[in-house]
């Protein structure tokens, strides 16, 4: 069973407080954690999102404050009231986890469900991780794919691994080889570690002329930036 995963700390500025913003996001960077949660603290008191979701995010991993899985919820739950999507997927994990509040899967799918259908693409890829081990859904490998190729098509590497599965063992799709390479080939270039190893075992049930085709394919697919993947 794969594990959901958070999102990681994002600098994005959007308040009318950016200077802070930038302030912090410099001093976050240079590891003067102390100040930045300072001065996020400060846009989060503003009513910020963003600010509000990094602010969280501290409190998440103890950087600058002292490790507080309430807290977290309490400013995850701000920003994601406000649609931030990096917020909701974050806050998703922490029910999901029952880290700072009571486990909770249907509260843990619903903002899941919000992130995702934002176009977020860590929280496309968690949310197919919730169907395909019937997390808060009933399981449903169909949905899985669904949103692993979403989120693969955004080109987030770990989905493009786990896609790649799924059609080699024909979980919510036809069994395709040549899709199963291409999409391992093109998590192996987008930086997953062990896709390489991956690309050797589903090599193994393919002929050299199949191999050649699928690496075309991932090329193109690559090119086209994830629009002609077919």
């Amino acid at each position: 069973m794969k594990k959901l995963v958070a999102a990681f700390f994002l600098i994005s500025a959007t308040a009318v407080w950016a200077g802070d913003f930038e302030d912090g996001a410099a001093a976050y960077n240079k590891g003067d954690f102390t100040t930045a949660a300072t001065l996020f603290k400060k846009g989060a008191e503003q009513g910020d999102s963003a600010a509000q979701y990094n602010l969280a995010f501290m409190y998440d991993n103890g950087k600058g404050v002292l490790q507080d899985y309430a807290e977290a919820v309490r400013w995850y739950k701000l920003a994601a009231a406000q649609g931030y999507s990096e917020a909701q997927n974050n806050l998703a994990f922490m029910y999901g986890y029952g880290k700072g509040v009571l486990q909770d899967h249907a509260e843990a799918l619903r903002w899941n469900k919000l992130a995702a259908e934002q176009g977020n693409s860590v929280a496309q890829y968690n949310l197919a991780l919730r169907y395909y081990n019937g997390e808060g859904v009933l399981q449903d490998d169909a949905q899985a794919n669904r949103w692993y190729k979403l989120s693969a098509e955004q080109g987030y590497s770990p989905a493009q691994h786990q896609l790649a599965w799924m059609y080699v063992h024909g979980e919510g799709v036809l069994q395709d080889y040549l899709q199963a390479h291409m999409w391992v080939n093109l998590a192996a270039v987008s930086g997953d570690k062990d896709a390489q190893k991956a690309i050797d075992v589903i090599a193994q049930g393919m002929t050299p002329q199949q191999i050649a085709k699928a690496q075309e394919m991932a090329k193109k697919c690559q090119a086209s930036q994830f629009k002609d993947c077919e």
